[in-house]
């Protein structure tokens, strides 16, 4: 399964039988103060600095959230968007609760995005999916529901279906439907990563999607957080994981060892790139 997301000019394709794509999640003003200071100033400057760094630590697609309190995200967002797209040619994932502010960046956008994301609350499913299909955007399927979030890998693969069987209905094609499988906290749960890891087995499985989550939520609130997330991401990249939302200056180096292992890397080349870029900058 292909899922193809483009800027001005070029393109990504995250593919199920592929190397891993990463979505950079570094625009984001969550425990960033300086992000926030610059973005209620109308200042992209410390946005374009983040989405350069992560280009060149790997991150194929920048996820773009500008979400803070009090801010008039509908107006904030489709701005930040066209600042990056001024400067770079990468496809972005649009990643915002308020479908308004998602409405006014798809109308700016170039290329094909991402929406990150619809899930199977009703509410969601009748708000964003009928955007992506007016807009042709690639979504997320987020697999939690008007009861919650469930604990049960069956359920979450449930909603899985039952959000893409919406959006086919909608005439949107399957493989512009990704799934986000939920990754909890294993500190509030010691089976939240088994959770996960089978729910992303089951969607790879039964269906054949595309398969994201967000690299770091699982270590919450522990020591030594970066080497228990790259032990997750390995697993989860294993049982179907194709494109994370990560920093790619931290997950890079993994996903370029795990992709070797896993016969996606002919004769080493990424790998061996990456390393000597790596190199390069020390």
């Amino acid at each position: 399964m292909k899922t193809i997301l483009k800027g001005k000019s070029t393109e990504v394709v995250i593919d199920t039988d592929g190397p891993v794509i990463i979505i950079g999640e570094s625009i984001n003003p969550t425990r960033r103060k300086k992000l926030v200071e610059t973005l209620s100033q109308n200042n992209f400057e410390f946005v374009l600095e983040l989405a350069k760094s992560q280009m060149e630590a790997g991150a194929d697609v920048l996820d773009v959230n500008v979400g803070y309190p009090r801010v008039d995200d509908a107006s904030l967002l489709p701005e930040t968007v066209k600042a990056i797209q001024e400067k770079f040619d990468v496809p972005i994932c649009l990643d915002s609760p308020n479908p308004g502010a998602i409405e006014a960046a798809l109308k700016v956008i170039e290329g094909k995005c991402l929406i990150n994301s619809v899930n199977g609350e009703e509410k969601s499913l009748q708000t964003i999916l009928p955007l992506a299909k007016e807009h042709g955007a690639a979504v997320i399927g987020l697999v939690m529901d008007d009861d919650g979030i469930t604990h049960d890998p069956e359920k979450r693969f449930r909603i899985a279906e039952k959000i893409l069987g919406r959006a086919i209905q909608l005439g949107i094609k399957e493989e512009d439907v990704v799934i986000d499988p939920l990754a909890m906290a294993v500190s509030a749960d010691p089976n939240a990563c088994l959770v996960t890891l089978e729910t992303i087995k089951l969607v790879h499985d039964r269906l054949g999607l595309n398969i994201t989550q967000g690299a770091s939520n699982i270590s919450f609130g522990l020591p030594n957080r970066d080497q228990l997330n790259s032990a997750h991401m390995a697993l989860s990249i294993w049982n179907g994981l194709t494109c994370p939302i990560a920093n790619p200056n931290k997950i890079t180096t993994l996903i370029r060892a795990t992709d070797l292992i896993r016969g996606k890397d002919d004769f080493a080349m990424r790998f061996t790139e990456h390393y000597q870029k790596m190199e390069a900058v020390k």
